[in-house]
């Protein structure tokens, strides 16, 4: 008996090691790594972590905080003083042992359950941004809006989920400080080490709500926990030419765009005009749109307008009552105009010839959340004979025959899939780098999965049996040897 104890401890020891071992390395089993240059020994001087909506979970998905969990036996006590005879005490005592046994006890059980899974998920999420920081050095990191779970949470509770936020799954990551994101901070790659640690956070419509819910108060809060909604960022690359360095250095721009409230009608106007102003603002400071040494990554959480089939989520669109106010209550995608409006904004995508740089506009990709299963695709502009009926399309990036058509404007658009356990524990890598020859920048993206979060339940729970009865085991020979 003890020899096949000691057989089935050895199996154990050997398959709770090399899970653990996948578990903190599984980035390097699958091969996941930032896009290089097609340069040998190279890497790319941007590399951005995408990480799609998390929703942290809480009291709202747990049972009601003021009903107490053993509520028949804290109310027997009362009871028992009402009553006049032994017959009726003995009665009450019955019903509340009864009410105990069949509510209380299974509705505690679901409690700590729902707080554990809490507890795990927490760690989950945080177990993948640790490891792929450590395994892949990121230089930047971001998180595509919707961090928490639901924009109606009181302020209370919406303390204690950006406490678990920081805390917790990014623990060792921080805000981005508002004397970076007021006004336009310029920077260079590779020379500011507090990048790696801070973590651009997107506003999302379970963090501020949609337009119809978006309340200066929620935008607010979120700024305060996990920085601006509206803001941007330049990123200038040395390059050495024969004569020294370039007169123009190779910029790259970071545009977070709170993306919201484009869309109408929103609860609060102001806040709608201020997003309005910001983009103004990115569109007014741009360089001239023939400059290609310049490239535009645009970070927001609701997806731009695409026909029905070409992802998972179709245009969708809801609205309030107007006992309700008549505000939009839910979308999937932007609509179409407001996506227009970013496409031949912020990247200047006119299509028409006799435009500078012929129309074809500012160079960049787009990287949004929100679609919990993701997407790739490819926004152009067809050409038409008719200039009133020409309008924006959207085929999947791997499939599309517009991506090599010089001719037209057009530009990527990446929906990166959650990070959600039932996603599969997804994240996005994205790399930039300048191709001096072409005198433009250069992206390329690829995934990196953990799988679905019963994975890492699985295997700490094997490590923790393995470690207690390998514990058992030493404390068995201690005590044959004491003898």
């Amino acid at each position: 008996m003890l020899a096949i104890f000691r057989l089935i401890l050895l199996l154990l020891i050997i398959l709770s090691a090399s899970s653990t071992l996948y578990l903190y390395t599984y980035p390097t089993f699958h091969r996941c790594a930032f896009p290089s240059p097609h340069r040998a020994h190279s890497r790319a001087p941007f590399r951005l972590l995408a990480l799609g909506d998390p929703q942290l979970e809480g009291d709202s998905s747990l049972p009601d905080r003021n009903h107490a969990l053993f509520s028949s036996l804290t109310s027997l006590r009362q009871e028992l003083s009402a009553c006049r005879s032994i017959p009726d005490g003995l009665q009450v005592t019955q019903r509340s042992l009864k009410n105990f046994f069949a509510f209380d006890i299974p509705r505690a059980l679901r409690s700590y359950r729902k707080q554990l899974d809490l507890l795990g998920n927490d760690y989950y999420l945080a177990h993948i941004y640790r490891t792929l920081y450590r395994n892949l050095d990121p230089t930047h990191v971001t998180v595509l809006g919707d961090l928490l779970g639901s924009q109606w949470l009181s302020d209370e509770e919406f303390e204690r989920r950006g406490w678990r936020y920081w805390q917790r799954v990014f623990k060792d990551g921080q805000r981005v400080e508002d004397h970076v994101t007021g006004g336009i901070h310029i920077g260079s790659l590779g020379q500011d080490n507090d990048w790696k640690r801070r973590i651009i956070n997107v506003a999302g419509n379970h963090d501020v709500g949609y337009a119809g819910d978006m309340t200066e108060e929620r935008v607010q809060r979120f700024e305060r926990v996990f920085g601006r909604a509206n803001w941007e960022i330049r990123f200038t690359l040395p390059q050495e030419g024969k004569g020294g360095y370039f007169q123009d250095l190779p910029e790259l721009r970071i545009v977070v765009l709170n993306s919201l409230n484009l869309d109408t009608p929103a609860t609060d106007q102001e806040l709608q005009l201020q997003t309005y102003q910001f983009i103004n603002k990115v569109i007014g400071a741009s360089r001239p749109v023939e400059d290609q040494t310049v490239a535009t990554v645009l970070l927001t959480h609701l997806p731009l307008h695409k026909e029905a089939g070409v992802c998972v989520d179709s245009p969708f669109f809801d609205f309030y009552d107007e006992d309700s106010g008549t505000g939009l209550k839910e979308q999937n995608h932007l609509s179409y105009n407001a996506g227009k409006g970013i496409l031949e904004g912020i990247y200047g995508m006119s299509g028409q010839p006799e435009a500078l740089y012929g129309g074809l506009g500012r160079h960049g990709v787009i990287l949004t959340g929100h679609d919990h299963e993701g997407c790739d695709v490819h926004h152009h502009l067809p050409l038409d004979p008719d200039p009133e009926v020409r309008r924006w399309a959207a085929e999947q990036w791997a499939s599309s025959k517009q991506r090599s058509n010089a001719t037209i404007p057009g530009i990527r658009e990446i929906t990166v899939r959650s990070m959600m356990g039932e996603f599969g524990g997804n994240a996005g890598l994205l790399s930039a780098w300048f191709d001096g020859k072409n005198r433009q920048w250069q992206f390329e993206y690829s995934t990196c999965s953990l799988g679905v979060q019963h994975i890492w339940w699985a295997i700490h729970v094997l490590d923790l049996v393995t470690i207690g009865l390998a514990s058992l085991a030493a404390l068995n020979n201690f005590h044959r040897i004491g003898q």
